[in-house]
């Protein structure tokens, strides 16, 4: 199996900045994308950043010029800063990546288990 541990949320007001950390573990042959979604109370679950293994990146509008996706393919680990934070980012993010066990693995999609970021005075 693949694991992936978020860490980095937490309380922030607004206007502020926090840098989520999501590692991932386990029998890995190679990850392809990773991102991050999140979900706020009562609503769906929404792309906030991708990046493939290349390196190309994608946004959702709300997090354009705010929000930077980074990863290191060394150590398995995709990274979000967050910088002027609204009340409207909060919510639960989530780590996504999509990876290979084996050589002939077909791709699969992992989850982690979720980190709550609050923004608010």
């Amino acid at each position: 199996q693949v694991q992936l541990v978020e860490s980095g949320g937490g309380l922030v007001q607004p206007g502020g900045s926090l840098r989520l950390s999501c590692a991932a573990s386990g029998r890995i042959f190679k990850i392809n994308a990773m991102g991050w979604y999140r979900q706020a109370p009562g609503k769906q679950r929404e792309l906030v950043a991708a990046i493939a293994s290349g390196g190309s990146t994608d946004y959702a509008d709300s997090v354009k010029g705010r929000f930077t996706i980074s990863r290191d393919n060394a150590k398995n680990t995709v990274y979000l800063q967050m910088s002027s934070l609204k009340p409207e980012d909060t919510a639960v993010y989530y780590c996504h990546a999509e990876a290979k066990r084996l050589l002939f693995s077909d791709l699969d999609d992992y989850w982690g288990q979720g980190t709550q970021v609050t923004v608010s005075s």
